[in-house]
């Protein structure tokens, strides 16, 4: 596979908004369903920055908002830019298997002073400011992060430096072993720094796939296919 299919391609987005899109007065609708396109949500796998400004500039033409994952992508940087801040909002993950973790959860971030305030409303049950009344004026959850969580989270950040420096050193021995091998290993593209969340190989077809698998796995040595697409999954097989 090509690294566009591990993101999105700012050529393809283009294309299929070109060929599907109808721009209206209150938004972005597929031709064919009617229904309005509510987000484009480009995701930097692995850690490695997708090429969100040019995702970003597709998606503007057509009215349509973007909401970054940058899940994986903390400590990620686009020229002197955080991953996670060119949308309109992005998201960051404190999962347990993450560059620095809460134990689970994650944060939102944006710049738009109403979807922070929408933002913090629905996670805290959407429940109505009062001295004594339980009062919820919509649909809401219970996202809120417990302190001991957070104060974790914040003693981390304060390691983020060593902790990026490691995942880089990890990353440039594999990098020069895969190299000797004639295993092609995924590399930010240019302009772009990555944490290094996970490493990512390329092989020319599933057969060389399968057997490198097999023999690591066998060997201890965790290694993993990448993702299924949701798409492929059953439940998900119709929509």
């Amino acid at each position: 596979m090509d690294r566009d299919t591990l993101g999105l391609s700012p050529k393809a987005l283009g294309v299929f908004l070109e060929n599907n899109v109808e721009v209206r007065d209150s938004g972005a609708f597929n031709r064919k369903t009617g229904k309005r396109i509510g987000a484009c949500v480009p995701m930097h796998t692995f850690g490695l920055p997708c090429r969100i400004k040019e995702i970003v500039a597709v998606c503007d033409r057509y009215q349509i908002p973007v909401v970054e994952d940058a899940a994986e992508s903390l400590g990620s940087y686009v020229g002197n830019r955080h991953t996670g801040t060119f949308g309109e909002i992005g998201t960051l993950s404190f999962n347990g298997n993450k560059l620095i973790t809460t134990g689970g959860g994650g944060m939102i971030i944006t710049d738009d002073a109403k979807i922070a305030e929408l933002a913090k409303h629905i996670t805290t049950t959407a429940k109505v400011p009062h001295p004594y009344e339980f009062v919820h004026d919509m649909a809401g959850y219970n996202y809120q992060m417990p302190n001991l969580n957070a104060a974790l989270g914040c003693a981390q950040v304060e390691r983020m430096p060593e902790m990026l420096a490691v995942k880089e050193r990890i990353a440039k021995h594999y990098a020069e072993f895969f190299e000797e091998q004639s295993i092609a290993m995924l590399q930010p593209i240019e302009g772009a720094k990555s944490n290094y969340w996970l490493n990512g190989l390329i092989f020319e077809n599933s057969g060389d796939r399968k057997e490198f698998l097999e023999y690591t796995n066998g060997e201890e040595v965790m290694t993993r296919p990448i993702w299924r697409p949701m798409h492929r999954l059953e439940m998900y097989s119709k929509c």
